[in-house]
């Protein structure tokens, strides 16, 4: 909105004496504006044109008029509480199911007047927009000609008269036929088309992506048809030589690089989605330097997050998605999806203070439920790490503790500086579920670091995350019996576990803890079968 104010000279008639009249020019811009994405797992009209999911044929599967309503009802209820200005959304069926979404959100008073669709007449679904803004310059970019890839939709919001473009991507699932290839080839399009931009352009980069945004470090060799080019990572530029783009680099960073917002959270957050029983984060927003750049709309710094009241989940405490069960619609539960979100505003962009940081040990970290500064661990040594999960110690005489899912880069048998930023308690275990590798130190010997079997007591609290090395003892109904002790006793992977009275010579076992303590085995080479 802009007011015009000036200096006007006139005369009073009367008095004969001029009159001067003041006016000002000044723009009054919006304040900050939500921005989100939401995958609302297949939403389908009551139109049958042939291209349905089998589940959705209209009057099959108890796919009804009602049915269609509950799901209708049930989106309008997240997007409401959610109340963002712009949602990008995935997975609408045509422009028809995506009005009457509209049309359902200005009857219960949180209205979208505008909207977008892409159009792919032989894709069953399609990305969409709904926007409080005006919109112009929709158009599509497509992938291929091939029904298999959806066009990526373009739009420009107005934001007070001031352009943001939205790419909203769907980008190809993970599966036999869904090899990295085919999601680079997604990238691509949208990689040239972004090269194509004044280098000034405000955008946003957003969707599903069915893609890590770390990617690049755990693609699924299976997928890996590109020699380990990924789609999100590489050709998006999300990297920079082998590393994350991290938020700091962006004020300064060239065209084309781009800020994933999921890095905005603790590792042990980032996620919106389950896939076979892992907590994932597939949907994402990618920003380039110019929302960092203190000139028109920047980011609102650690703004970003998942949208997760508790109807979102269930009983279990998973996601609360639709319920399609014994081939029927149940009309319960909203997606296999959470939403995300992120906030913009007219307000230069402030940059994060760096944490303050304080020197200490594991110990510290028993005595604590979070940390109000990060904590340097100097010296901590990798005692066993599996797969992205690693045990640490410090000292032979001090205590360890369990890294989730932060594992990255460290090396079995390696000691480093490392930086803790989050801690947590899961069902009883303490956990490090976000810190930084500060500095590399070498190789130690791993020997003095683990205890035997005449340390093993599960009652003594201070020895939980110890790894015990060389136990031998027989394994009957999920415990260890060794001493004459029955200590339970748990396998990662299910076809693991041995047969009731089979002895065991256990080379490296975790002391974990699961609402009691437990031996873990993580992999086929912690332990060997004697006879």
């Amino acid at each position: 909105m802009t007011l015009i104010l000036g200096i006007v000279l006139c005369y009073n008639n009367t008095m004969k004496k001029p009159l001067l009249i003041f006016i000002f020019t000044f723009t009054l811009y919006a304040e900050s504006f939500i921005i989100a994405n939401y995958n609302v797992q297949n939403l389908f009209d009551m139109h049958r044109d042939g291209g349905e999911y089998e589940e959705y044929i209209p009057s099959q599967h108890n796919w009804t008029e009602r049915m269609m309503q509950t799901k209708l009802n049930h989106i309008s209820d997240v997007l409401c509480d959610m109340d963002a200005q712009i949602v990008a959304l995935e997975e609408i069926e045509n422009d028809s199911i995506l009005e009457k979404l509209q049309q359902r959100l200005k009857r219960v008073g949180c209205a979208y007047p505008h909207r977008a669709i892409t159009h792919h007449k032989h894709s069953a679904i399609q990305v969409a927009l709904l926007s409080r803004y005006p919109l112009k310059n929709i158009r599509e970019l497509v992938i291929s000609r091939t029904a298999r890839d959806r066009p990526i939709l373009e739009v420009t919001a107005m934001i007070d008269a001031h352009p943001l473009t939205l790419f909203i991507n769907h980008w190809k699932a993970k599966s036999s036929k869904g090899s990295e290839s085919r999601r680079v080839r997604y990238a691509k399009v949208l990689a040239g088309r972004l090269a194509r931009l004044n280098k000034d352009r405000e955008y946003i980069i957003i969707g599903d992506f069915n893609s890590h945004y770390d990617e690049y470090q755990r693609m699924d060799k299976r997928l890996d048809d590109t020699g380990g080019i990924t789609g999100i990572n590489h050709i998006l530029k999300s990297i920079d030589k082998g590393e994350l783009i991290r938020e700091e680099q962006m004020m300064s960073s060239s065209q084309g690089y781009h800020y994933n917002l999921w890095l905005e959270l603790a590792i042990s957050k980032r996620w919106n989605y389950k896939f076979y029983n892992n907590k994932v984060g597939i949907d994402h927003m990618l920003l380039p330097r110019t929302l960092f750049d203190g000139k028109g709309i920047d980011y609102q710094n650690n703004s970003f997050g998942v949208f997760a009241p508790t109807y979102l989940f269930n009983k279990k405490g998973w996601i609360n998605s639709w319920q399609y069960k014994q081939s029927k619609h149940k009309g319960k539960g909203y997606s296999d999806h959470l939403p995300i979100y992120a906030k913009f505003d007219f307000k230069p962009y402030q940059k994060q203070q760096a944490l303050e940081t304080i020197e200490g040990t594991i110990e510290q970290l028993y005595e604590v439920d979070k940390l109000e500064k990060a904590l340097v661990l100097k010296n901590a040594t990798v005692m066993l790490k599996r797969g992205n999960n690693a045990i640490i110690k410090q000292s032979q005489s001090g205590r360890a503790i369990y890294l989730y899912g932060v594992a990255k880069g460290l090396v079995e048998g390696h000691q480093y500086d490392l930086e803790v930023n989050e801690i947590n308690y899961y069902n009883g275990l303490k956990e490090i579920v976000d810190m930084r590798i500060i500095k590399k130190r070498g190789e130690v010997a791993l020997d003095r670091y683990y205890l035997h079997a005449q340390a093993l007591n599960p009652h003594n609290l201070l020895l939980q995350n110890e790894v015990f090395s060389n136990l031998r003892g027989v394994y009957k109904k999920g415990k260890l019996e060794i001493d004459n002790k029955k200590i339970p006793i748990y396998f990662k992977r299910k076809n693991l576990i041995p047969k009731d009275g089979s002895k065991l010579k256990i080379l490296y076992a975790h002391l974990g803890y699961y609402r009691k303590p437990q031996l873990v085995i993580y992999d086929q080479n912690d332990f060997i079968l004697e006879r």
